[in-house]
């Protein structure tokens, strides 16, 4: 371990603040809509769905049902709404279990019925629905494709809208003639409701020839099941302008934006000067991490400073197997082969979800001396970040940072701290 506990301590106190900033719990009861005259029926996906229902039980007045479905491991408790689990990233039958459930909870509603959906980042994972042609193992392939290309996360919910049967707004249309509102945790930069989660209740304008384009781009082998489904007449998605969906409402109850000014309320109140760069960065990690780096090396400042950012960067895998890691951890230690011996920097990187990538951290600290102490561990900096193994490289120096799930999920969360030097 460095002995930067103290602002390493700051870093920490900067994340819970931007997490407590989209937790549900805190944010959903400003919300709710009116109760109707007829039944409400709730229905939810995503890794913050289990929190959101906690909140939600909570804060209504009147009767509820429904079901929500959040990854495999979560603690929550509810009494009126069903909780299933589902695997994330990758599908499994419970997901495909939890789809059927979700999409017969809002069968058989009428005018008067109110739909409250609870969705947030994830839930397109938790909601395997392959449409008819198309396997579980066909849907697994195209999730396993898509983060491995290093796709945005638009450009993946896009291709996943087009090959499903409950995504690209069709559990609302489902629901109709019922009033559904959305209730949404945003992870997707720029904050489009109808891609968090590939919009299950959120219809947008895209069509199957655009997922196509988007499978070209990037080079993506897709099984041929899926294929022959994007060409086929089945892949439309109801449009914004579907008679549906005219009394639907969406709100965003959390997003990145939201996360990054907490944190950056919180430095400023300590005197630290803080700039926040954009809440909606993309990019591939890697060069975003070096990117950074200069930047911070051209710095020049008599008192201390903070620079925020958020967004979701992405990791393209090469042919060979990847080590373990996240885009978080990954950024990072190109961030810290930037700054390599420079004094007076630190910096986290950490997934607000509490889970970046393939391990159990939520992501990573860094400074000036985390690659001297990498190759002290016996660890070469440069050859892990080739490998995609950068867990590895910050898990040999004690300096992942691990909080388990947060029950939110507004995606990335980077701080980096400048502090003068005398």
């Amino acid at each position: 371990m460095s002995g930067a506990g103290r602002p390493r301590a700051l870093l920490r106190q900067l994340f819970r603040a931007a997490v407590a900033a989209a937790d549900p719990s805190i944010t959903l009861k400003a919300h709710l809509p009116t109760p109707p005259r007829g039944r409400t029926v709730v229905v939810g996906a995503g890794k913050a769905a289990a929190r959101m229902a906690e909140a939600l039980e909570a804060a209504w007045p009147g009767p509820l049902s429904g079901v929500v479905v959040d990854r495999h491991g979560t603690t929550a408790r509810l009494t009126r709404i069903r909780l299933m689990t589902a695997a994330h990233p990758v599908p499994d039958e419970a997901g495909v279990a939890a789809s059927q459930a979700l999409l017969a909870a809002v069968s058989g509603l009428g005018a008067d019925d109110l739909v409250i959906a609870l969705i947030s980042g994830g839930g397109s994972s938790l909601l395997p629905c392959p449409p008819a042609g198309v396997t579980l193992d066909d849907e697994r392939a195209v999730n396993r494709v898509l983060l491995a290309s290093g796709a945005a996360i638009a450009e993946m919910n896009v291709v996943r809208r087009h090959v499903s049967g409950i995504k690209g707004g069709r559990l609302a249309l489902a629901a109709a003639p019922a009033r559904v509102v959305s209730l949404i945790v945003s992870d997707i930069p720029g904050d489009d409701p109808a891609l968090v989660a590939a919009g299950p209740t959120v219809a947008m304008q895209s069509t199957a020839q655009q997922a196509l384009a988007i499978i070209a781009s990037h080079g993506m082998a897709m099984p041929a099941a899926v294929m022959r489904h994007l060409t086929s007449a089945a892949a439309a998605a109801p449009a914004p302008s579907h008679p549906a969906f005219a009394q639907n409402e969406v709100r965003v109850i959390a997003s990145a934006r939201r996360a990054l000014a907490a944190a950056a309320e919180v430095a400023e109140s300590l005197g630290i000067r803080t700039t926040i760069l954009s809440d909606a960065l993309e990019g591939e990690a890697r060069k975003v991490g070096a990117d950074h780096a200069a930047l911070l090396r051209n710095w020049r400042g008599e008192r201390p400073a903070l620079v925020l950012s958020g967004g979701e960067t992405t990791v393209t895998l090469g042919a060979e197997r990847p080590g373990k890691g996240g885009r978080n951890t990954e950024y990072l230690l190109a961030l810290a082969l930037g700054i390599q011996g420079l004094p007076g920097v630190h910096a986290l990187a950490a997934d607000t979800d509490g889970i970046d990538g393939s391990e159990d951290n939520a992501g990573a600290f860094a400074d000036g001396g985390t690659v001297a102490r990498i190759t002290a561990a016996g660890g070469d900096a440069a050859s892990l970040l080739q490998a995609h193994d950068a867990w590895t490289a910050f898990n040999s120096i004690g300096d992942v940072l691990v909080t388990g799930a947060t029950g939110t999920n507004v995606n990335d969360f980077r701080a980096l701290l400048l502090l003068p030097q005398s």
